[in-house]
């Protein structure tokens, strides 16, 4: 459901046993290609002013040289734990699109949870928690509070930018998303190109790739967000037209047939001895 990692995880250094500050972050939240990814760091409370002299900063300020070399440091760092959760982009389709409503901000503040809970069942003795918001800070910080009581919580916008712990916990999450779509997997053998630009649906490259790269009959690669806006417009204007029916006897049952090109998908099968791996991915007949 989701990739997690932790340069920490296997031994839990003996400093999380005192009092303990995290900050939280997400990188990726408006793109419409990659995964979204929520990233936490921790260290001790005692060790605040440690951490402010280490110049982490906002992840969208740095460079990407300088992201990739402070990442480093964090990494290497005995007195700081971290844990990233990349949501990747067929999850985060999945969960819009479900019938019962589920958007971004909830699957947001369920990954902020997660990471929380994450750190307290490992042992972490959190006391305070830094959280960039999402939605209304006032109504997340209590439901937060609510969720974890005897922790205190800052929920605020530009956390990123205010508190350290929360700079350390966005360059864990943008440079894990950098290193994600960098190295993205086609599926099927497609090899699209990369070109892609920053993913977001305002970048023309962005614009110019997703125009470009979208098949008739199956529209994307796992790597877009089929639940964002751009996409829908995209899809629904370009590419093949599916229609559901429904004979009388289903309508009452509630159920439906998907029929492509006048046939029932149900009954279209291929006789072909070596089905294509995208469709054997796909668990496609």
């Amino acid at each position: 459901m989701t990739v997690e990692t932790n340069s920490k995880e296997e031994a839990l250094p003996e400093w999380c046993a005192e009092p303990c500050v995290m900050g939280i972050d997400e990188a990726g939240r408006g793109p419409v290609l990659g995964p979204m990814v929520y990233g936490c760091a921790y260290c001790r409370i005692a060790d605040k002013e440690y951490l402010a002299g280490q110049k982490y900063d906002d992840s969208k300020k740095l460079t990407e040289e300088k992201r990739e070399e402070l990442f480093e440091l964090i990494k290497r760092d005995e007195k700081l734990g971290w844990k990233v959760d990349n949501l990747g982009p067929r999850l985060l389709s999945a969960k819009m699109l479900r019938r019962e409503k589920y958007n971004l901000n909830a699957i947001s503040h369920d990954s902020a949870r997660g990471l929380i809970q994450g750190a307290l069942d490992r042992g972490v003795n959190i006391q305070e928690v830094f959280v960039d918001t999402v939605g209304d800070a006032t109504s997340y910080q209590e439901s937060l509070s609510k969720r974890f009581p005897g922790i205190t919580f800052v929920v605020c916008p530009k956390a990123d930018s205010l508190y350290p712990i929360v700079s350390a916990a966005s360059i864990a999450a943008k440079v894990t998303r950098d290193h994600a779509l960098r190295d993205w997997a086609f599926e099927g053998g497609l090899a699209p190109g990369r070109e892609f630009g920053s993913g977001y649906p305002g970048d023309p490259l962005t614009k110019a790739w997703l125009s470009e790269h979208m098949e008739n009959v199956f529209g994307y690669p796992s790597i877009v967000r089929f639940s964002w806006g751009t996409t829908k417009q995209i899809l629904d204007t370009s590419a093949a037209r599916v229609e559901w029916e429904a004979d009388e006897e289903e309508e009452v049952r509630g159920n439906q047939k998907l029929t492509f090109g006048g046939v029932p998908v149900a009954q279209r099968t291929s006789e072909a001895p070596h089905r294509h791996s995208y469709f054997k991915s796909r668990k496609l007949q």
